[in-house]
């Protein structure tokens, strides 16, 4: 009996310090704050901020690309590398993601943060809007 309850005692303790580490790890994989479509243009106008929309070729030509926002496809090898030339390198500098609903962006601000980006945005309203907003077109924000 004693040792029924030291088992599911160290089991408890097992599953609780499971759950904590766990718990950490899915909120620091996704520690980028959320940046609002107007503050990106309003930023990336400034050159306070590298907005980069990460969608495919196609959809560049489908509905246009952001104004300021440079296009690095996530789908392109050496993804990375084109992040490190915009930013010269400089991990700490600001950089926004923005791809059509917020979905692949969220993704690839993970693998920025793992590679060692400190200051990355989600634009998560995306282009075509999300529930985290109406997105890049229906507010109207310029293209180029």
């Amino acid at each position: 009996m004693h040792q029924t309850n030291l088992f599911t005692n160290t089991l408890f303790k097992v599953a609780l310090a499971t759950a904590i580490l766990l718990s950490l790890s899915i909120s620091m994989a996704f520690s980028a704050e959320f940046m609002s479509v107007s503050k990106a243009h309003q930023q990336s106008k400034a050159g306070q901020v590298y907005l980069v929309d990460i969608r495919r070729p196609s959809e560049w030509k489908q509905t246009g690309v952001a104004k300021h926002a440079s296009k690095i496809t996530m789908h392109q090898k050496g993804f990375l590398n084109q992040i490190s030339k915009l930013t010269g390198g400089d991990k700490a500098a600001p950089v926004a993601l923005i791809c059509a609903r917020g979905n692949r962006s969220t993704r690839m601000i993970n693998l920025l943060e793992q590679n060692g980006y400190t200051n990355v945005y989600n634009v998560k309203e995306g282009m075509l809007g999300s529930p985290e907003g109406a997105g890049w077109l229906a507010k109207g924000l310029p293209l180029k």
